[in-house]
């Protein structure tokens, strides 16, 4: 337990020393600290992967039964699916929204307790990892998404303002920023839709039952509707720019909503009280 939670410590670090990268890159236009912060941030995944693994082997379950590692998964898919997007797009910009929001959700889980969970039975089944991973990874991809709209956002209001700050030359172009939105839709919607059918199977064979209508099942299937709507409203009635970046920002609130909102407050079959059988 000591080990892994030192390997937490120290990813956290590396993640802060990289965002320091990023930023002070964005603020100087200097591009050796993008390439010092890729790289960094590359060090720190192989880490955190390596911390991952040791807390599966330390308590025997996938590593997102609490609060401080489902957080620190969280953070793995999004670090993990922003560097794959970086091999297509290259955009340090992104780096720079991604690492923070990275960082915040590791500072939050190091705030949490640390004490591995007690394994519920209903864990033993190869379907939570499955179902947990597919989520996580459809977080990530959602998470860029997000970004991609802000920095439409940002990039749009100051090309119609004319009026055209340091970070004007940083972003990407609004045509870049569009088609990243609408990949992490193709990619992100499939993954979603495979979590939410996975934990249909996985539920059945725990309680007996596809669906519950838990908190956390009528969440997920309200946001699993607001992309639906988007990837329609993409492929039949044309949606671009403005409106899809906000669309992608509406589904990832209410993304974490269905994360953050319905563990910490809401009861039910998906909170971290339940997965630990207390």
């Amino acid at each position: 337990m000591i080990v892994d939670v030192l390997l937490f410590k120290i990813t956290l670090l590396i993640y802060f020393v990289a965002t320091i990268c990023y930023l002070v890159g964005v603020i100087t236009r200097k591009e050796q600290f993008n390439r010092s912060a890729k790289w960094i941030l590359i060090g720190g995944f192989v880490l955190h992967c390596i911390t991952l693994k040791v807390r599966w082997l330390t308590t025997g379950i996938t590593p997102v039964a609490s609060l401080h590692e489902s957080l620190s998964f969280f953070a793995w898919s999004l670090i993990g699916i922003y560097l794959l997007f970086d091999l297509r797009y290259r955009t340090p910009m992104l780096g720079a929204f991604i690492s923070p929001l990275a960082l915040a959700l590791m500072i939050l889980g190091a705030a949490a307790p640390k004490k591995a969970p007690a394994v519920n039975p209903m864990l033993d089944s190869w379907w939570f990892p499955i179902h947990v991973t597919l989520a996580f990874l459809g977080y990530g991809v959602f998470a860029i998404a997000a970004m991609a709209g802000i920095m439409y956002l940002l990039q749009e209001r100051m090309v119609k303002s004319k009026k055209f700050s340091g970070l004007f030359y940083r972003l990407p172009s609004l045509d870049t920023l569009d088609s990243m939105n609408y990949k992490c839709l193709t990619f992100g919607f499939p993954l979603m839709t495979m979590g939410i059918i996975s934990g249909a199977i996985w539920a059945n064979s725990a309680w007996g039952g596809y669906w519950r209508w838990d908190p956390k099942e009528t969440w997920a299937l309200i946001t699993w509707f607001l992309y639906a709507a988007l990837l329609h409203g993409r492929l039949s009635i044309g949606w671009r720019g403005r409106r899809a970046a906000i669309f992608a920002i509406i589904g990832f609130c209410c993304l974490l909503f269905t994360f953050f909102g319905v563990n910490l407050f809401l009861s039910g079959e998906h909170t971290f009280r339940s997965f630990t059988g207390e």
